[in-house]
């Protein structure tokens, strides 16, 4: 397949650049040269003077979906088939690669390279490690039963695990079922009904522990926590990337940058839930809870960018897929638009480990590529409406949308 007639969208430039054609092969991008390449039987493509830019990453999501109305707990097959429903939302969304952050799990990440589900590359975290009365633990301050071993099958995105033998279990267990990465839940959070957002969960020594076994497994920890107190036991312990974050503050930023460790806030999520919680299944509380870190919302976002910590694209959704591309727009309030879209292409790809196969359009790079009605980097709205601006979109260098002729 060649590509004619776009603007390429260099990210790491920041720029449009016009001339080029892209030659795609077995899923791959073979080559990419300013002016005419001789590619004999290759079926030409006009794009029609678009924009040619890399397919999106989305760093923080869920797919498991427990918390619908009108059930409060529903059955893992029909967990699943709305896991379907939502991986093919993202990827209409121009969304080409997530990173799960708990819930799903190496079934959904085969189901989508077997092609069962049409869905982004998966990157999956499993059942995300909690302590007893963590932001992963299901149960309600009024239920006095103790949790069982299937608990994550009806209740939750999580797994208990407490003392430094359970989590060091926990981790070896998660991967032996194939997460690519462990997830700790490190802090409180706001659908949980049992700890407030600057409850400090695990001690020093299980967290170091979930990264311990996690490096020899030649794999990373991911942690969810909000304060700026967290996030700094989440780097003494040799966290990777901290999820949320909001309540970052200038000297756990240098910190941050000392250490080589990213950043994945999420911000679109919580004005969903301050709008919508009750009526999305979640506790009560919830919504306050979500308008306290959406009052901080791209503070924490713009002291990252001002001390040069990575910070990625990351949205939090689960149930509302159309509304990922809407975290570009709250993001726009701080940052410039060539920095709003590496966090969703370069960096996120240093994220989930695949820099210069995704994030990019270049020689060697997996084809996921979208083309783009307008110019991004003058307006960022392109990137919103579930693909609404975006005429094709390309995974592994196949056509899942094609409006082109239309």
């Amino acid at each position: 397949m060649l590509l004619t007639n776009f603007a390429l969208l260099d990210v790491a430039a920041g720029a449009l650049k016009s001339g080029y054609q892209c030659l795609i092969e077995d899923g791959m991008i073979r080559r990419l040269e300013r002016g005419r390449i001789d590619a004999a039987g290759a079926e030409v493509i006009d794009l029609g003077g678009r924009t040619l830019m890399p397919g999106l990453i989305d760093c923080h999501v869920h797919l498991y979906r427990t918390l619908l109305p009108p059930a409060p707990v529903m059955l893992p097959s029909l967990i699943t088939a709305l896991a379907g429903q939502t991986l093919r939302g993202m990827l209409m969304s121009g969304f080409t690669t997530v990173r799960d952050a708990g819930g799903a799990d190496f079934g959904h990440k085969k189901a989508v390279e077997l092609g069962y589900f049409t869905g982004p590359r998966l990157f999956v975290a499993g059942r995300a490690i909690s302590q007893t009365g963590g932001h992963g633990d299901p149960r309600s301050p009024a239920d006095t039963r103790e949790p069982c071993a299937c608990v994550h099958l009806t209740a939750g995105i999580g797994r208990l695990a407490d003392g430094v033998p359970e989590v060091r279990k926990a981790v070896r267990d998660e991967i032996r079922l194939g997460a690519d990465q462990i997830k700790i839940m490190a802090g409180g959070g706001v659908s949980s009904q049992s700890d407030p957002i600057d409850n400090l969960q695990y001690s020093d020594e299980e967290l170091a522990a979930a990264v311990d076994e996690a490096r020899r497994a030649r794999t990373y920890v991911m942690a969810h926590v909000y304060t700026a107190e967290g996030i700094r036991r989440c780097i003494e312990a040799g966290v990777r990337t901290i999820e949320h974050g909001n309540f970052l503050d200038e000297d756990t930023a240098r910190m941050m940058v000392e250490a080589g460790v990213y950043l994945s806030p999420n911000l679109v999520c919580y004005r969903v839930l301050a709008e919508q919680a009750v009526a999305l299944g979640y506790p009560v509380g919830t919504e306050e809870k979500a308008r306290e870190v959406l009052a901080v919302g791209t503070r924490g976002l713009a002291i990252a960018r001002r001390a040069g910590v990575k910070a990625s694209f990351g949205t939090d959704m689960s149930r509302t897929p159309h509304l990922m591309g809407d975290e570009f727009l709250i993001r726009a309030e701080v940052l410039p638009p060539a920095d709003n879209i590496r966090g969703a292409t370069l960096i996120g790809a240093e994220v989930v480990r695949m820099e210069g196969k995704i994030g990019v359009v270049a020689e060697g790079a997996h084809a996921d590529l979208l083309v783009v009605d307008g110019d991004p980097l003058s307006d960022i709205s392109v990137l919103t409406g579930q693909g609404t601006h975006m005429a094709a979109i390309l995974q592994g260098g196949r056509f899942v949308k094609n409006t082109l002729a239309a």
